[in-house]
């Protein structure tokens, strides 16, 4: 009030209106300077509200369709065809990557942040299953910091303010497999004093992955890690360094032969590395399929018909095909009975043993386990594998090509798991399937509740009260009696599919 009054005697009504517009304007010359000395270092705010049309309409380079048709829209930092340090900016991919948060989409979306260099490309994707980076130019690894450098004199601030935290593992929906996975960070830096200067030189690409996860399970080794790498360094036809962190020694020898023909160099333990190394080009993570133990060959330029002939070549596996049995052929088939010791269990093998030789098979009874190339041989030199659905099942991809595989479903409304384990995946290996769902009268489960327990009467209520009681019920408690007068038909059709 004291102000207004000084203002009223000093100036008069007019007097009072110019200096308020004066004010006013010199206010706007002075947001609008600032604005302009700090443009460089603003992203436009259009561009997050128009984003998604523009990308789209340049179908040239900005936007491209995934494998089931949806559009996945590239963000480029640092494109020098832009005037802008960031010329394409996706509002929810920005709030996924700024301030070196994980890059994580909504379920089911598809996200790639491209980051081009004068020495290379960075490209940063983001899928249900899986996250991985390419990287090109002068990449630094550093184990103590957990650590992917991408440096380039032309990283802009930005672009520095801008990293990707990676697990290294292709299951990256599962949080109890993740938390078992060493987190990277991918970061661009400007070329300086405080780069770390490299300590060894490499002339050619490496792969980081990790060994953590799900590792230990045989399923999980396939459908995790062996495929997605198989995918991912393929094309580098053997001049690949393999990087691992969450390094377990066993599984290396275990794989011995599959990382052999993937790689010609010794195997990298990073977590107790304390060098600095310099790669020309650098795979954080590994690219996966959607689907179990699956490849879409639409979206890359292999399939499973191509995984499983690099297995053969890696175990130096015999047979290509399956017999195919004919009236006067005095060959029998073979048949693998893959049992377990610890759960799901055929208690009666000897019987279904006789029952299949007095059909005509030769019988091989083997539990998954020991030499890997030794079972894998033994998968191979058999025509038809039966077992009960588990990690062991995984061994299909040993089988020749048009071999029957039937898989035997145990009591507890669990179709939906071994049809996303191994029956869709078994039409992509070139197999004919076939499957054997158990009564409640073939499990032990009747042995252990009496017929009206809510775990024999209604499975799907134990599974709504989480996936640990149900695993520990229908999974690791359950055994297998086969009527084999009622699976009898299913080895018949076995036979016959070999007959065509």
């Amino acid at each position: 009030m004291m102000y207004d009054t000084i203002f009223a005697k000093s100036f008069g009504r007019n007097d009072q209106k110019r200096l308020r517009y004066g004010a006013f304007v010199f206010c706007l010359l002075m947001v609008l300077s600032v604005c302009t000395v700090f443009k460089p270092y603003l992203v436009p705010i259009h561009v997050f509200e128009n984003v998604v049309a523009k990308i789209v309409d340049d179908t040239s380079s900005f936007a491209q369709l995934n494998y089931d048709g949806r559009v996945v829209t590239k963000i480029i930092f640092n494109d020098t065809r832009s005037s802008h340090p960031i010329s394409k900016v996706e509002e929810n991919v920005s709030k996924n990557i700024i301030n070196a948060s994980s890059i994580s989409p909504p379920k089911g979306e598809v996200k790639e942040i491209e980051a081009k260099k004068a020495e290379g490309e960075t490209l940063c994707i983001s899928e249900e299953r899986t996250d991985f980076c390419q990287t090109r130019g002068d990449i630094r690894i550093h184990r103590k910091s957990s650590s992917v450098y991408i440096v380039s004199p032309k990283t802009s601030i930005l672009a520095e303010n801008i990293s990707w935290s990676i697990r290294p593992y292709a299951r990256k929906d599962n949080i109890f497999a993740m938390v078992k996975v060493r987190e990277w960070l991918v970061k661009q830096v400007k070329v300086s004093a405080k780069v770390l200067h490299y300590t060894q030189n490499h002339s050619i690409p490496a792969v980081l992955f990790s060994n953590g996860g799900y590792t230990g399970n045989h399923f999980h080794e396939f459908t995790d890690v062996l495929i997605p790498l198989f995918l991912t360094s393929r094309h580098f036809k053997g001049e690949v360094h393999f990087i691992i962190t969450d390094k377990k020694p066993w599984w290396i020898l275990k794989y011995q032969p599959i990382l052999n023909k993937l790689s010609n160099y010794e195997i990298m333990d990073i977590d107790r590395d304390d060098e600095v190394h310099c790669f020309p080009s650098v795979s954080v993570g590994l690219k996966r399929n959607q689907k179990e133990l699956s490849i879409d060959p639409q979206r890359y330029s292999c399939s499973m018909r191509d995984f499983r002939d690099f297995l053969r070549s890696s175990y130096s596996l015999k047979r290509v095909q399956a017999i195919k049995t004919k009236v006067d052929q005095p060959k029998k088939p073979r048949l693998l009975i893959i049992s377990r010791q610890r759960s799901r269990t055929f208690t009666n093998v000897p019987q279904i043993a006789k029952m299949a030789k007095r059909l005509g098979f030769v019988v091989i009874i083997k539990e998954a386990g020991g030499s890997m190339s030794s079972f894998a041989d033994a998968v191979n030199s058999c025509d038809v594998l039966m077992g009960v659905h588990g990690a062991g099942l995984t061994n299909i991809l040993f089988l020749p090509e048009n071999a029957v595989f039937i898989q035997v479903v145990p009591y507890g409304k669990v179709e939906w798991l071994a049809k996303n384990d191994f029956a869709e995946p078994s039409k992509d290996m070139n197999l004919k399937y076939l499957e054997y769902k158990i009564r409640l009268e073939e499990s032990t489960l009747i042995q252990q509740y009496p017929l009206d327990h809510i775990i024999l009467k209604d499975p799907p209520s134990i599974g709504k009260i989480g996936w640990e009681t149900f695993k520990t019920i229908y999974f690791d408690k359950q055994n297998i009696r086969l009527d084999v007068n009622r699976f009898k038909p299913t080895l018949l059709k076995a036979l016959e599919l070999l007959h065509h």
